[in-house]
């Protein structure tokens, strides 16, 4: 079957993309890869190249794709690589440019290889015979599923890195109040403390749907979105276009949290959600509020779980204080084909000790949870 690589998502009919994976996943979606392309967050000076992977019959008919980009750097992938790339660089050796299967700036677990096993397979051995060729250094899939393990374990050259991650699940909970039974007396109180708090400073939050929102409430969003860069002294990875493209196209899929002192919008949380998971992906205020963040990003997004059925809830890459509120440890997975043999060699070493601290993290994390059957 032919090969191909594409330098835009509109060379692929939305449908036929749409068509290779589950769609209720938001961040696969052509709409999403596509505003990312339509608003400049992608291509241009940033960095990310696209370069998707296609295996389409005689036909013409897409049967298997991966979202691709070429990269320059490694920001924004959530999959820290930086140190590869320094000791490519002390040796003499070129990373970059390097090939990413991943969705650009969302650290979330997703299908990376679409369509039948078979063609996504024969797509797969196609991109990484072409490497060298292309002056790329390797390729990298970041958190991939079950479907990618199947297609990648055994397969020569790949090597396999765990990560670990907090989500939080709903088992069932009638109300926020039902879910705080489940928890130690201690962090109980703790959470209701912190929950009485930030509502003893006057806020109220408002929860929106992608086209209950007005432009000027855009400008609210992309205003607080770009000041969790900009008090780091970093730019924002997506404009403000995205975010007028990414409702204008998929305003179902889209979740806000307004937090309001005084009738005045301050703060919010920019989410996703589809397959029954609410993704709490951006935050941002205008002004530091003791213990906002936590309300806004944490227990704000519980609640709605709870109020909604859905059954889980990944509110982003980082951060050990998600542990105390109840966010369970999950593995990720990426896989990467490094062409070097030494640099192969190097890194397979590194990510067999880098696997055991991850796994004994994660058990150990395990042991730090606030519910009363951990105690």
């Amino acid at each position: 079957m032919p090969i191909a690589v594409v330098q835009s998502i509109h060379q692929i009919p939305a449908q036929a993309w749409d068509g290779l994976s589950d769609s209720s996943q938001p961040f696969m979606r052509h709409a999403f890869l596509s505003a990312l392309e339509d608003s400049g967050s992608v291509g241009g000076r940033s960095g990310w190249q696209p370069a998707h992977g296609l295996c389409t019959d005689t036909q013409g008919q897409v049967m298997a794709a991966m979202p691709g980009y070429v990269k320059s750097h490694s920001y924004g992938e959530y999959v820290f690589d930086h140190g590869w790339a320094d000791a490519c660089f002390r040796a003499g050796i070129n990373y970059y440019p390097k090939l990413l299967g991943a969705i650009p700036f969302s650290p979330v677990t997703g299908q990376r290889l679409l369509g039948a096993p078979e063609a996504a397979g024969q797509l797969l051995d196609e991109l990484t015979s072409s490497l060298e060729q292309q002056g790329l250094s390797s390729l990298h899939i970041n958190f991939t599923t079950e479907v990618e393990h199947a297609l990648l374990e055994g397969r020569e050259g790949w090597l396999q890195r765990l990560g670990c991650q907090f989500h939080w699940q709903n088992r069932g909970y009638r109300d926020f109040q039902d879910f705080l039974d489940a928890l130690s007396s201690r962090k109980r109180k703790q959470m209701r403390k912190e929950r009485e708090h930030v509502a003893g400073q006057g806020f109220e939050f408002e929860w929106r749907e992608g086209h209950q929102l007005s432009e000027l409430e855009w400008d609210f969003v992309y205003l607080c979105y770009a000041n969790t860069y900009r008090v780091r002294g970093q730019s924002p990875y997506l404009t403000r276009d995205f975010f007028s493209l990414l409702a204008e196209r998929m305003p179902q899929m889209i979740r806000v949290v307004l937090a309001h002192q005084a009738g005045r919008p301050v703060a919010m949380a920019f989410s996703l959600v589809g397959g029954g998971s609410l993704y709490g992906r951006y935050w941002g205020c205008l002004a530091e509020f003791d213990r906002l963040h936590f309300e806004t990003c944490f227990y704000q997004g519980m609640d709605y779980a709870i109020g909604q059925g859905l059954q889980r809830f990944d509110a982003g890459a980082q951060g050990e204080h998600k542990l105390i509120r109840g966010f369970e440890p999950v593995i990720t997975h990426s896989w990467h084909y490094l062409c070097h043999p030494g640099l192969r060699a190097a890194v397979a070493n590194f990510l067999g000790e880098e696997q055991v601290g991850v796994r004994g993290y994660a058990e150990q994390a395990r042991e730090m949870l606030p519910y009363r059957l951990a105690e």
